[in-house]
């Protein structure tokens, strides 16, 4: 791999210098992107990371990325496709959930074509878009095919031929390996001539209009070339024209050999019209019988009257009429002297050598023909095209990968299920054929953060492989969403949620439930370390993360300590809901459960007191106690809270019986304090009291003791029958 680093890291020719001074260069590969951060390290030892001087220089670090990021044109080319993918992997799994067989199944293969033929509509439109107006193509496709209104055009990152080479090796493929069902075995040849007229032109519109302007066009020098070239690509019309005007040519011979030619030409049978194949070969022969007795006619010419003042008209109609009888020698010597290529001869071999040439076997005409004339290796579109002629399917793929990783993926999706690769695991790489071309496009997508939904979709479809990659990327967006969420804005904490809902949904899809709970945990620590306690408990339960659930509420019951009651009640207020929430929940652990309902019961109670509900208030507080819902470490801050109530007047707010309740806790709490066990009952009190230990806890416990005495003694006073004081 080669990186340009601006400005340089060390310059050209002083590598020695820095080995020298002790140092190397490192890098560090981003788990998230194909990125690296590159930096100067000491040489010495074995831990790479940034140097670090006791001066205050500062240490360049270097960003660099293998891929480039995807700029707006090709972000939307893109985001287009991944409909198409995205509509194929939905049947592919349907039908493998059927095990059915594609290649015997008339109507999958149907749709498969279709998808494909979807494919190469959309890069025309999008090839066709790009060469109206390249400088304002971004914003033409915004409109067009996005319903982002607010990107930002850009330079194109991929030229405009690309766009085009992509079309004409998708639109190949289509023809030679998915076929209209029923036609697998029909003749290939008109197929192949008309992909070549699309997308490489020749002969061109301005050459016929400007031989058309011309009073005696034989004169010029590009007239029988071009005839010529347009005879070989079947542009009928433009070839008769040109042969009606050797009417007014001086040779009588060639103005009569014309006359014959023009309807050999213009009714040279095309096997579209034709129902069946067997009329079309009848058809061919008896033409074919007609272009010998041109043949004959043309060898009666004397020598002496075969040359005009400008050229040897008779060898130049002879060339036309050769290639017409299907001579393949004729046939190549042409195309060499026109400057065309392997294909040209290809495609016309399936029109004038063998007009019942099948695709199985083009392989063994093109290899003939590419001994004489091969293919360019310097241009990767040329490579695929003769990979794909030639099927080697392989190869293809491989060329095809270099030429851009897009066109290698979607190639290889769909080959995969027509088995015209090989669909094994490979022992070493884990992944399939299809998977690894599939998966190398999807990291180089990783190069742009804002695509990682397609970026999954397509990791995904990789095996199990894939899939854990694709694990990886998911709990990676919500850690760089953290920095956002620093922020207190209301309107980027929910986008943050916006996106972790994103996340669970694309989860679900793709049935990763184990990634989804990890996102939960993650987001549900995010959520809890910005006091935004009522998401992080819902994300808790929703990744049933039991112990995470537990720390998030001795968070919110430290807000107790640290902030007072009544912030603390309004944290609790907000995660109140979800015990509705965890009530549909399996698996669930009673002490966590236990401990969210006593930090919402607790908050009741804190609620109630500052509403100066004293009476309410009490009777919680009791139950709390008495019912086992306050943990044993809570017990004496509760019971520093009965304080204000048991001196609450002139009212008496507790029975005897809950007063006696407070009484015995407090009890249970000093003797087992004395114990050794004050660590359990203590623990939170001491907190509380941020300084002394166990003594000068329980010397602050004397005050409920104090207060209870002293209410018991008002309760004496008061009189009481039973359980129900007597007011006096």
């Amino acid at each position: 791999m080669h990186l340009n680093l601006v400005p340089p890291v060390v310059e050209a020719g002083h590598v020695e210098d820095l080995v020298k001074a002790g140092e190397t260069i490192s890098a560090s590969y981003s788990p998230v992107g194909n990125s690296l951060a590159v930096f100067l390290t000491s040489s010495v030892g074995t831990m790479a990371s940034p140097r670090k001087e006791s001066t205050d220089e500062e240490i360049p670090l270097y960003f660099a990325s293998t891929d480039a990021a995807p700029t707006s044109e090709r972000r939307l080319f893109i985001t287009d496709t991944i409909v198409i993918f995205s509509a194929f992997q939905s049947l592919y799994q349907n039908r493998i959930a059927d095990n059915s067989q594609w290649s015997q199944d008339t109507e999958l293969l149907s749709i498969v074509r279709k998808l494909s033929i979807d494919y190469v509509n959309f890069i025309r439109e999008y090839w066709t878009l790009l060469s109206v107006n390249p400088r304002n193509i971004v914003f033409a496709l915004i409109f067009t095919f996005s319903q982002d209104r607010t990107a930002v055009a850009s330079p194109l990152q991929f030229s405009i031929d690309h766009y085009r080479s992509l079309f004409s090796c998708f639109s190949l493929f289509v023809i030679l390996f998915l076929p209209e069902p029923d036609y697998e075995d029909a003749p290939v040849g008109e197929e192949l001539m008309e992909w070549l007229n699309i997308h490489f032109i020749e002969p061109s519109t301005e050459e016929g209009d400007q031989l058309s302007s011309l009073d005696r066009p034989w004169e010029d020098d590009n007239f029988w070339p071009y005839l010529t070239r347009a005879t070989i690509r079947g542009l009928t019309k433009a070839s008769v024209f040109f042969l009606k005007s050797l009417s007014d040519h001086p040779s009588e011979y060639l103005h009569d050999l014309s006359q014959v030619l023009i309807p050999l030409i213009d009714e040279q049978p095309r096997l579209q019209n034709y129902s069946a194949e067997r009329d079309f070969a009848f058809a061919s022969r008896r033409w074919r019988e007609r272009v010998h007795t041109l043949r004959v006619e043309m060898d009666r010419v004397p020598e002496d009257d075969r040359e005009d003042d400008f050229d040897n008209w008779w060898d130049r109609l002879s060339d036309i009429v050769g290639i017409l009888e299907g001579r393949v020698d004729v046939l190549k010597r042409v195309c060499e002297e026109l400057g065309s290529d392997w294909k040209e001869v290809c495609a016309a071999w399936g029109i004038f050598v063998d007009t019942r040439l099948r695709r199985q076997d083009l392989p063994d005409v093109v290899a003939e023909v590419l001994e004489s004339m091969p293919p360019d290796p310097t241009v990767l579109e040329d490579m695929v095209h003769s990979a794909l002629f030639s099927a080697q399917i392989n190869q293809a793929l491989s060329y095809a990968s270099q030429l851009d990783q897009w066109l290698a993926a979607h190639l290889a999706d769909l080959m995969a299920p027509l088995s015209l690769i090989e669909t094994d695991i490979e022992e070493e790489s884990e992944l399939s054929k299809r998977d690894q071309y599939v998966l190398a496009y999807a990291e180089y997508l990783l190069s742009d953060p804002t695509l990682w939904r397609i970026t999954l979709a397509y990791m995904y479809s990789c095996g199990n492989v894939g899939k854990e990659r694709g694990d990886e990327i998911l709990m990676r967006v919500p850690l760089r969403l953290q920095e956002q969420k620093s922020a207190e804005n209301q309107g980027e904490m929910e986008g943050v949620v916006g996106t972790l809902r994103d996340l669970n949904q694309v989860c679900f899809e793709f049935q990763r439930e184990t990634a989804r709970r990890a996102i939960c945990r993650i987001a549900a620590q995010c959520f809890a370390s910005k006091k935004d306690y009522a998401l992080a408990v819902s994300y808790s339960i929703s990744a049933e993360d039991w112990f995470g659930l537990g720390r998030i509420v001795d968070r919110v019951l430290e807000e107790y300590l640290l902030s007072g009651p009544q912030i603390f009640a309004r944290f609790t207020s907000e995660i109140a809901p979800s015990l509705h929430e965890i009530g549909t929940c399996t698996g669930l652990q009673g002490v966590f459960l236990h401990r969210l309902m006593f930090a919402i019961r607790y908050s009741q109670f804190h609620r109630l007191r500052l509403q100066h509900d004293f009476r309410d208030a009490a009777s919680d507080l009791v139950v709390l106690l008495r019912d086992d819902v306050a943990p044993k470490s809570w017990w004496a801050i509760l019971l520093c809270d009965s304080v204000e109530l048991l001196q609450q007047g002139p009212a008496l707010l507790f029975s005897p019986a809950s007063a006696t309740e407070l009484l015995k806790k407090l009890e249970e709490l000093s003797t087992r304090t004395s114990q050794g066990y004050g660590r359990d009952y203590l623990s939170v009190l001491l907190r509380r009291m941020k300084s002394g230990g166990e003594k000068e806890a329980l010397e602050h416990m004397k005050t409920v003791r104090l207060a209870l005495a002293k209410y018991f003694a008002r309760c004496a006073i008061a009189g009481f029958e039973g359980d129900t004081v007597q007011n006096m």
